[in-house]
């Protein structure tokens, strides 16, 4: 997937994934959603995926929605707490990130 946001290109192909998350009962389920966290070389975090009717990707009709998909540009802060919150592995996220022991 290849999209502009404010005048920036992201581009799926080019960026590296740091992770996926599926869930929902299959494509015709209106919960669907199939999303990945993308890091661009430029440091730059977004999301990218499709899902239902009901998911974060679903497109307006005017009176209700249906499924579809896009492009989030997102934080520093909200990248990691994807990746947190969604069970990535920590080998596969830390090195985007400063983390520290606790």
């Amino acid at each position: 997937m290849k999209r502009t946001v404010e005048g920036k290109i992201y581009n799926t192909e080019t960026a590296t994934c740091i992770g996926r998350r599926e869930y929902g009962n299959g494509r015709s389920d209106f919960h669907y959603e199939d999303t990945s966290l993308y890091v661009t070389k430029k440091g730059t975090f977004f999301l990218a995926g499709e899902g239902g009717a009901l998911s974060r990707w679903a497109k307006s009709t005017g009176n209700g929605s249906r499924c579809g998909e896009g492009l989030e540009v997102i934080g520093k802060y909200d990248a990691l707490e994807f990746c947190e919150s969604n069970g990535f592995p920590i080998e596969d996220y830390e090195k985007f990130f400063e983390l520290v022991e606790g």
